[in-house]
């Protein structure tokens, strides 16, 4: 795409973080954006926010993980700005602990964000991005989708199944020679509030019970969390790197060029059949 100035983004996890950083960085560069969260007071300041800058921008109250709610948000969008042109399927949240003490909510609901999320995107909209044979889709994976770190297993087979997804994606647009663009976008640490998701998980999907005699350490891994993602990036800077991505059609987008080693290490061990050796531990 060799500009997207005047044409019209979708972004999911648009009111605060990497999806505010994508609405913003997009309207800065002409785009009609629609911003899409299932937090609504945030969503309407985020909203604002794009507006205030004299961008065209409207909000749709979605939830990712139901595909009639990202059916409703492809609708608006349509109705609104006559069509679409660069989807974000970028909502997330995170979630952990080991592996034999995740619930089976927790798995419900970090792969029906994470996961399912991206599969209703991609199921609405990449059949009119095809159609009128312009577009491109970003698919928020993470380093952790390339990686395998421990106390993060439901976390990281959400993000390594938007890779997989994204590749597929890409390798079936290319059979047909479509002109849709697919990037998936791999963030390493990054300045966002996805250590605080919980404020918007599901009441039906109550949140993780440690089983009886284990030791709860979900405080402690949060405050940890919370550490590494304050010195992170700045959501405007991964959102520069995205826009540089569609512009150029990059499909792999990786964030911290100084973390490939890692993910170098772990294809090394792969093909030379070796078990895994800390391969989620960055080089020095």
């Amino acid at each position: 795409m060799e500009s997207v100035d005047g044409k019209v983004a979708v972004v999911t996890g648009a009111a605060s973080g990497i999806g505010l950083g994508l609405a913003q960085r997009f309207a800065k560069e002409g785009m009609r954006v629609v911003l899409a969260d299932i937090e609504e007071e945030a969503l309407a300041q985020a909203v604002g926010d794009v507006v205030g800058t004299g961008a065209e921008a409207i909000g749709v109250r979605t939830d990712v993980s139901d595909a009639g709610e990202v059916d409703a948000l492809r609708d608006a969008a349509v109705e609104r700005f006559g069509t679409v042109h660069v989807v974000c399927n970028n909502a997330g949240v995170a979630g952990g602990g080991l592996l034999w003490e995740t619930s089976l909510e927790d798995w419900q609901w970090v792969l029906g964000v994470n996961l399912w999320g991206v599969v209703h995107g991609v199921r609405s909209f990449v059949p009119l991005l095809r159609e009128q044979r312009e577009g491109h889709v970003v698919n928020t994976a993470s380093m952790a989708g390339l990686t395998s770190p421990p106390f993060m297993g439901v976390y990281n087979a959400s993000k390594h199944a938007v890779v997989t997804l994204s590749e597929t994606l890409f390798a079936e647009l290319a059979m047909e020679q479509s002109p849709v663009g697919v990037s998936v976008l791999c963030p390493g640490w990054v300045n966002t509030r996805i250590h605080e998701s919980e404020r918007n998980r599901p009441e039906d999907l109550p949140g993780r019970m440690p089983p009886e005699g284990a030791t709860d350490d979900t405080p402690a891994m949060r405050e940890l969390l919370a550490g590494f993602l304050a010195a992170g990036l700045d959501p405007a800077d991964v959102a520069d790197i995205a826009l540089d991505a569609v512009l150029h059609e990059r499909f792999y987008v990786l964030t911290h060029p100084e973390w490939k080693p890692m993910i170098a290490r772990r294809v090394d061990q792969i093909v030379n059949d070796q078990a895994p050796n800390l391969a989620f531990l960055p080089s020095e």
